[in-house]
């Protein structure tokens, strides 16, 4: 056991899990703000810099609307909304779980594992198609 381990593993579990807990606390206060604000009211949440000034979505762009449809468990808008937030959620919630399960036993967890640099050149790929796909004419895509 390395000693960053070993502090790791030495620090009580309330005091351990105190990241993952705020965390936690953080998404989910944004995720009731999504629910209560509707993002789907022009200028509800502001605006995309980018869309405002080149008229381009953004790979982020329909990310609060996506939310918020998914807040009333309407998984096809949301997916019109952003698609890649909409497939990126179930990933992000187990690298969540996986973080928490390392403070909760001490031990020492990537919170993302090792990514194999042929893996990281195929998600920018499918992320920049994504981006590019949804300003096409016509595009089902775009938010």
């Amino acid at each position: 056991m390395t000693l960053a381990a070993r502090s790791i593993a030495l620090r009580p579990r309330s005091e351990r899990l105190k990241a993952p807990i705020w965390s936690a606390a953080g998404v989910a206060a944004a995720t009731v703000a999504l629910h209560i604000r509707d993002p789907h009211t022009s200028g509800s949440w502001g605006i995309c810099p980018l869309y405002a000034t080149t008229g381009i979505y953004c790979p982020g762009c329909g990310g609060l609307r996506a939310v918020n449809d998914l807040t009333y468990g309407h998984v096809w808008q949301a997916a019109s909304s952003n698609l890649v937030l909409v497939l990126a959620i179930p990933f992000a919630v187990f690298f969540f779980a996986r973080w928490s399960y390392g403070a909760w036993t001490g031990r020492e967890i990537a919170v993302v594992p090792a990514v194999p640099r042929p893996l990281k050149i195929a998600l920018l790929v499918v992320v920049a198609v994504f981006w590019i796909a949804r300003n096409l004419p016509g595009s089902w895509l775009a938010p």
